[in-house]
């Protein structure tokens, strides 16, 4: 089985065992002052296994299928053995870097709550665009239209900042933003140090060569 099933799996139970329990859901959401005041840095962990209803859960959960299969085949190509790990680290170090601009904003807020997959979710779709930025990628809201990975990354960071900037709505999508940027980064980084494939490089060459022949 894979690691990206293995995820789903836990993630689902989890999350339907806190859409019934009020106690499993408290414990385990992403609340600044708990962190700041009583150290549980393990809500930066815990909120990404529950959701705030079943259409979230299932919107991230088919993102993460859809991204999680094909990026984990990606590192097991790129990582050899140590792929299956270095994809699991992936995904949950996301879930604490996705939120560090958020408890920094939020460490004495005892109004704010967060929780959902979505920032690691960023980050494993982010790190496949960065691995292939020619994927095509529909657009939910043009049926059948499909553009390259690299467009609608760039396009997706630009209206995931907009909505961040404007504020209100209960997404939040600066850990949208930072998950995508820290999945960039992790790729590339562990590209460098532990494959012979230049990750950045040839995304550059790709993306290059998709203009050119375009244009």
């Amino acid at each position: 089985m894979s690691i990206t099933l293995i995820i789903i799996i836990i993630t689902a139970i989890v999350s339907f065992t806190a859409f019934t329990n009020q106690k499993v859901y408290d414990d385990l959401i992403f609340y600044p002052p708990a962190v700041t005041y009583n150290k549980q840095w393990y809500r930066f962990f815990s909120c990404g296994l529950i959701h705030a209803d079943y259409a979230h859960l299932i919107f991230n959960m088919w993102a993460l299928y859809m991204f999680g299969e094909i990026t984990e085949k990606y590192f097991i190509e790129l990582f050899a053995e140590k792929g299956k790990i270095f994809y699991l680290l992936l995904y949950i170090s996301s879930l604490f870097f996705c939120l560090l601009p958020t408890y920094a904003k939020h460490k004495d807020d005892s109004g704010y709550r967060s929780l959902g997959a979505s920032g690691a979710v960023s980050a494993v779709i982010f790190t496949s665009i960065t691995l292939s930025p020619l994927q095509g990628m529909g657009l939910i809201f043009v049926p059948g239209l499909y553009i390259p990975g690299f467009i609608f990354g760039a396009l997706y960071l630009i209206v995931s900042s907009y909505l961040d900037r404007r504020g209100g709505g209960n997404i939040n999508h600066s850990a949208h933003i930072w998950g995508a940027l820290y999945g960039i980064l992790f790729i590339i980084v562990m590209g460098y140090a532990f494959s012979d494939y230049n990750v950045l490089e040839q995304f550059i060459y790709k993306v290059q060569s998709w203009i050119a022949a375009k244009f």
